[in-house]
């Protein structure tokens, strides 16, 4: 599939789209459309004023009402940021505006994003303010650039530190500040050097990774020395290298450092996918509208065919840098798996580690965004001590992983102290049950699920949630495209589950006293995976040992 159409077309799309619910939406008795983010009145008063403003734009509002409705939103905005120079939060806004927006506390992190994209948008429209509004955005920009917030030194190369370096090219540009643009400088080539020789420790970070894009976009955008813009464009080449990578047709395959829910197991966080690669129909649901709408940086060549294009299945292998500080020597990394299809990708991280809030996503099945309705990812996890029902991401240490092509192992030791229960969450297709086994066709992908303990289905319109008890369990996932599946012979879901329903998986004890899995794929492959009680592992694909001497350092 092609490039449908050109950015700034798929842009005005969702800008007709978010100006219209902004038009519909009810000013709040406190000025504002929403309490819940502050950045979202920002977001969506922007979106509805450029459908004031450019005609080029499908809008049925009324556009004077709409600039209107925009500029009185903003001011509201513009009034609650902290102007008081010797305040501890200065220049800041807060997050949520509760109990009331007055009353509502500082927060450090709307501005991280926000203030650089007030740059951007006044930039832009500075000529058709009202006279008002522009006086007090040069008078917030002023604030913004004098609080210092983006003045930190890079150490853990994170996305807030992202957001502060490209800050400080934007600011140190917009106040000639020569200092603030020679750190910011820096700053970008120290980072630009790490993750390109290293990697990036946030290996998709959701939403977070967009925030390195809409930062390094923003300031790439509004750079005006043409030789920093083509530095700006090397970060920004290489963060579109990473995202084709590890895309497939507007799903992110592979594991996640976080995740919030818009983004597992349905992938809705898709605006800046959407703008980059046209290929999937814009969604109803916009969980983080942001500037995907203003902001964009055409993908090189080769990333978009490599994203668009997936002629032939394909194995992804990296070393993942731990974050900063926590690596024992250089030789300390984490091993990432994918191996992407043109119908579906098995991936995940062999390492489990505790990354913020403990939403470390370690494996699952992905499945294009068009290929099913509702959730587009298969996986299992045991759920973390105070996880809540319902939030299918914060996973225990209890578990470790096998990946091969299209099979992947999960095994399960949990400990007495622990619930034993674990949990899965099958995308909505047509499924054949059997004992200890599902078999399933979801789009262009069969599915054969395996689980050592008897399982609980319950079918929902947009998913399937499995769940199996016992301290000692195992989940084997193999995945076939419909096309390979019809040159064995298996034509439809329920002669797919008479082939597959004789290759359950062989359960034994290991002479340690720990589990022992044999799985035989579908292309004969005998998989070994073994565990003690020390959790040493062993995982051997026909009699050889998996090595991890062929992961290699990331994109260049």
């Amino acid at each position: 599939m092609t490039n449908l159409t050109n950015l700034q077309q798929r842009q005005n799309e969702i800008k007709s789209k978010v100006a219209a619910v902004a038009y519909q939406l009810p000013i709040l008795e406190s000025g504002f459309l929403f309490h819940q983010d502050v950045r979202d009145n920002f977001y969506y008063a922007s979106y509805l004023f450029a459908a004031s403003q450019e005609h080029e734009m499908e809008f049925a509002g009324d556009r004077q009402l709409a600039k209107s409705k925009a500029e009185t939103i903003l001011q509201r905005l513009l009034e609650l940021q902290d102007q008081d120079a010797q305040s501890p939060t200065y220049g800041h806004w807060p997050l949520n505006l509760k109990p009331t927006p007055q009353e509502a506390s500082k927060n450090t992190l709307p501005v991280e994003l926000m203030g650089s994209l007030m740059v951007y948008f006044y930039d832009r429209y500075s000529a058709v303010l009202s006279e008002p509004l522009r006086s007090s955005f040069e008078e917030a920009l002023q604030h913004i650039y004098k609080s210092n917030f983006y003045r930190k030194k890079v150490e853990h190369y994170n996305h807030h530190e992202a957001k502060y370096t490209a800050a400080k090219l934007i600011f140190g540009q917009r106040f000639a500040d020569k200092e603030l643009l020679e750190d910011g400088i820096a700053s970008l080539r120290l980072t630009l050097d790490r993750i390109t020789s290293i990697g990036m420790s946030e290996y998709g970070g959701l939403p977070w990774f967009w925030h390195w894009v809409q930062a390094f976009t923003c300031a790439w955008q509004l750079m005006k020395d043409q030789e920093l813009k083509q530095e700006l464009a090397q970060m920004l080449d290489y963060l579109w290298r990473i995202r084709s990578t590890y895309y497939l047709r507007g799903a992110w395959v592979g594991p996640h450092s976080r995740i919030w829910p818009h983004d597992m197991p349905r992938d809705t966080n898709v605006l800046h996918d959407y703008v980059q690669y046209g290929d999937f129909t814009l969604p109803e649901e916009m969980p983080r509208t942001e500037f995907a709408g203003f902001l964009a940086y055409e993908a090189p060549a080769d990333a978009l065919e490599l994203a668009l294009h997936r002629k032939a299945p394909t194995e992804v292998k990296f070393r993942i840098p731990k974050q900063a500080g926590t690596a024992a020597n250089d030789e300390d990394v984490l091993h990432s798996y994918a191996y992407i299809t043109e119908s579906f990708a098995v991936g995940g991280i062999y390492e489990r580690m505790l990354e913020f809030d403990n939403e470390q996503h370690r494996w699952d099945v992905s499945l294009p965004l068009a290929a099913v309705t509702g959730v587009n990812h298969a996986y299992f996890f045991h759920p973390a001590a105070g996880n809540k029902e319902g939030d299918l991401r914060h996973q225990s240490e209890f578990s470790e992983v096998f990946f091969h092509r299209n099979t992947v192992i999960a095994d399960y030791q949990i400990p007495e102290s622990n619930q034993d229960q674990i949990i899965g969450c099958l995308p909505a297709g047509e499924w054949v049950e059997d004992e200890h086994a599902l078999f399933g066709i979801c789009g262009q992908a069969y599915m054969a699920v395996y689980i050592q303990q008897s399982y609980q289905r319950e079918a929902f319109a947009d998913r399937s949630i499995i769940m199996s008890s016992g301290r000692n369990n195992a989940v084997v996932i193999e995945c076939i495209d419909k096309h390979d599946a019809l040159k064995k012979g298996i034509e439809g879901v329920r002669q797919f589950a008479s082939t597959m329903k004789n290759r359950h998986p062989e359960h034994a004890q290991s002479d340690e006293g720990g589990a022992v899995l044999t799985y035989t794929t579908l292309n004969n492959d005998v998989l070994v995976f073994k565990s003690g009680p020390d959790r040493d592992l062993g995982r051997w694909v026909n009699g050889q040992a998996v090595q991890f001497d062929a992961y290699k350092a990331p994109l260049k």
